[in-house]
């Protein structure tokens, strides 16, 4: 399925019901520990290279406006991850935030 980029509240309840899916919050480690989406992982995008998760996971992956996200997904896809997908920006995100 694939997401509006200002639809990341459907994308984290999908994510939350999908059997060993990833929330991955892919701003950088400073930003994350400002607030982020409880149950998120957080894997910069300048680092997306050094570690990632199994290759079947499937991963919903958001930044702070939707670029980053895009742009991580694109690199997760050349790696080989077919399960990856953009869910836009947690400026849009209505839930509660954990700090």
């Amino acid at each position: 399925m694939l997401f509006r980029r200002d639809d990341i509240n459907a994308a984290v309840a999908e994510c939350r019901q999908t059997p060993g899916a990833v929330l991955l919050d892919v701003r950088e480690a400073d930003e994350f520990q400002s607030g982020h989406i409880p149950g998120a992982v957080n894997l910069p995008l300048s680092r997306i290279g050094e570690t990632a998760p199994e290759m079947d996971t499937p991963l919903f992956v958001y930044c702070l406006r939707g670029t980053r996200s895009l742009r991580a997904v694109a690199e997760l896809k050349r790696m080989g991850y077919a399960r990856a997908k953009s869910i836009g920006g947690i400026v849009r995100y209505k839930g509660e935030l954990v700090r």
